[in-house]
């Protein structure tokens, strides 16, 4: 799934890489820069924690002429005013404004390395609608960013990965060449995919993925536990012998009458009383509509 996560660019898409101390996913967001540029698409990269030696090494030089990097490293909050793009310009207007001036005819890859820089120093509410507006604006066709996710509080790590179309979580493995990656991706339609596979990027910005094994499950078989039983202490017994069993069925429910008490009850004995109705000349009863003299 990764590998068709780095191909398929879908329009409007948002890809998030989360890290840690531990795992580091620059490497891995160079290889989707390293892909943009090999589609023939314009790349712009709002660079805030790495030079653009750095961000930019090992990529397709064929290419680098669509690659345009924001330096916001040496300083991103502008106060000296030695960066090209500052924490502050951090808005739906400003970002567009850069891509109009350097756009083409495509719409363009937007990078953000990192946003936990802006994070830091922006309000999350804020951050997340510079996010919808610049997807839904038709300059930007795509936005990548990466987002160290232990510098923040789980809330805004979850919102920001609630507006994401695909989050990859890198983690290390045992290999120490070798990372985790466990991508999750919502389609259009609302369906949610998940999957871990091993990755590896090599220096000119090249992803090598291999399938995670599956571990067979086994089964734990749960430890015999004694309950206690709640009726070993009463006074009286709750459980009913077979002879009492034998003898509860021979008993005749008050509700259930045998064949001789209907047949008594039902049959007809002298001195039983009887309703007799003799209808008057006032009784209009019309045996097609017995409630013709009803109101209704």
């Amino acid at each position: 799934m990764l590998l068709d996560v780095l191909q398929g660019a879908e329009a409007g898409g948002f890809t998030l890489i989360q890290d840690t101390v531990k795992c580091t996913g620059r490497g891995l967001l160079r290889c989707f820069i390293n892909a943009a540029l090999k589609r023939g698409e314009d790349v712009h990269v709002l660079g805030f924690e790495r030079p653009e030696t750095e961000v930019c090494a090992g990529l397709d030089r064929s290419c680098v002429n669509k690659l345009h990097f924001h330096k916001g490293f040496p300083d991103p909050l502008g106060w000296t005013r030695r960066s090209s793009f500052a924490d502050t310009q951090f808005t739906s207007q400003d970002i567009t404004r850069l891509i109009e001036d350097t756009r083409r005819a495509k719409a363009s890859v937007l990078v953000v390395d990192s946003f936990s820089f802006v994070l830091r120093h922006r309000d999350p509410l804020v951050f997340c609608q510079t996010l919808q507006e610049l997807r839904k604006g038709g300059d930007v066709k795509s936005i990548i960013g990466l987002l160290h996710s232990d510098l923040h509080q789980q809330g805004i790590v979850g919102t920001v990965c609630y507006l994401a179309t695909t989050v990859i979580s890198v983690a290390p493995a045992h290999n120490e060449h070798q990372s985790v990656a466990k991508t999750t991706r919502r389609t259009k339609s609302g369906k949610v995919m998940q999957e871990e596979e091993y990755f590896s990027v090599s220096e000119d910005a090249s992803l090598s993925v291999r399938a995670k094994p599956r571990q067979p499950g086994h089964a734990q078989k749960e430890p015999d536990v004694s309950e206690a039983d709640p009726t070993s202490n009463l006074t009286f017994n709750l459980r009913l012998s077979e002879e009492e069993k034998k003898a509860k069925e021979k008993v005749a429910l008050p509700f259930v009458f045998s064949q001789e008490k209907k047949s008594s009850l039902l049959k007809p004995f002298p001195g039983s009383g009887r309703i007799m109705y003799e209808p008057d000349a006032n009784d209009d009863f019309d045996e097609e509509d017995p409630d013709d003299d009803l109101d209704v």
